[in-house]
């Protein structure tokens, strides 16, 4: 029978890290992953560059870049693991990286330089890793020292401690299960609705035709969902797709979007558009369509204009009403998804075994043993290497904790 001090159920970001801190401080470590190819949301992430962490990430208010129907839980880890932490250990590991953008960070060649050093840490810490090793049935026992078996392709596991890093159902094609959300409810913990974060959004019928035309075409935006108490606005670009919005804008806003409930776009963001309209009025020959075009995207300015017979005249020509409400048109695009891409083009899943079963000091769940750790968690971040400093931090946690090392009271808030 194969003994271990810890059993890791998911090779991805937040198993790999785990199982090397905890490894290398002395503890026999089994890390098993249902899919032969381990860490593939790491190698497709970031367009295959990692966005690993993000520098603007604040712990003392992670609230502020985390979704959670506790919000708070998050900050004890993410306070005692940071991402200069984390960069401190991809600089040992003489990774080449860049900041992109709002504090993003990237490897310059590929996500395979942080795979191969997670794995490089697993490998100082004498992990086991069995790859294509579905777990079939776990048990807890009570009698003598408690202890969980598990029933595997690979022959039958003990353990005295339990780390659940399955993620979540984000990209089912690389292997996305609901498996750790399966295990938290046989064991009586509590679960938060779970949906797709970091979606694309769709739009059907006759009134999104004029702008499935669009394409391909990219531009910064504000974008913003939410009455006065729930807003959330973001400055970002937008992707007009075949089926609806992309981007990281819309990505962002994906994540607090209510089924049923409207986003606002402004396409203009940084332009008085009701000014700059009159102003060429005033004094321009041109057709509207092309002073507008000075303004925005060519393609935007042809896609409002060819909905408006008004608008399809010189600038001088068209009624000040009619170029009062295209401003408003461009600058407070009010429009209500009919859905999202799901699970298969969803970066995260929100939602997931829910915090107030959980510790947020050591990730343990209120059953003796249990941890879960990263995205099967409900803890989401922002677009921009949040959500690997979570399952960065969440690892670390439970790591210190399964090592029996002292959390710093300084560090701990409630929840």
């Amino acid at each position: 029978m194969n003994t271990w001090d810890v059993v890791i159920v998911g090779a991805g970001a937040a198993g790999l890290f785990c199982a090397g801190v905890a490894g290398q401080r002395g503890l026999k470590v089994l890390l098993i992953d249902h899919s032969e190819k381990i860490a593939e949301k790491i190698r497709i992430s970031g367009g295959g560059r990692c966005n690993f962490t993000n520098r603007l990430l604040d712990a003392s208010a992670p609230q502020k870049h985390f979704i959670s129907q506790n919000p708070h839980f998050c900050r004890s880890a993410l306070s005692r693991y940071t991402p200069q932490d984390f960069i401190d250990l991809v600089q040992k590991h003489g990774i080449a990286f860049h900041e992109k953008h709002k504090g993003q960070l990237f490897c310059d060649h590929s996500a395979e330089d942080i795979i191969r050093m997670l794995l490089a840490e697993c490998q100082a810490g004498g992990v086991e890793i069995r790859s294509g090793c579905s777990v079939r049935n776990v048990r807890h026992h009570t009698e003598g020292s408690p202890h969980y078996s598990l029933d595997t392709d690979q022959g039958p596991v003990l353990t005295t401690s339990l780390v659940v890093a399955t993620g979540g159902l984000s990209i089912p094609k690389i292997g996305a299960s609901d498996w750790g959300y399966r295990l938290a409810s046989q064991f009586g913990l509590r679960l938060v609705e779970r949906r797709p974060g970091l979606v694309p959004l769709t739009f059907d019928g006759a009134a999104w035709a004029p702008y499935a035309e669009l394409a391909g075409l990219a531009l910064p935006v504000g974008i913003e969902t939410g009455d006065k108490k729930t807003r959330m606005h973001f400055d970002e670009d937008l992707l007009f797709t075949h089926r609806g919005l992309s981007g990281p804008g819309v990505l962002q806003i994906s994540s607090y979007w209510q089924e049923g409930t409207p986003i606002r776009l402004n396409l203009a963001p940084t332009l008085n558009l009701p000014e700059r309209l009159q102003e060429a009025k005033l004094r321009s020959k041109k057709l509207l369509g092309n002073e507008l075009a000075s303004l925005v995207p060519s393609r935007l300015a042809d896609a409002w204009v060819s909905q408006d017979p008004a608008l399809q005249r010189t600038a001088a020509e068209v009624p000040d009403k009619a170029l009062s409400k295209l401003a408003e048109a461009l600058s407070n695009w009010c429009l209500t998804p009919t859905g999202s891409e799901g699970y298969k083009k969803a970066e995260v899943t929100l939602g997931g075994v829910d915090t107030r079963d959980l510790s947020s000091q050591t990730m343990a769940s209120k059953q003796p043993g249990l941890y879960f750790i990263g995205e099967v968690v409900d803890v989401t971040g922002w677009l921009g290497g949040y959500n690997f400093q979570w399952a960065w931090a969440s690892g670390h946690a439970c790591a210190m904790a399964l090592c029996g090392a002292e959390i710093a009271p300084a560090h701990l808030p409630n929840g």
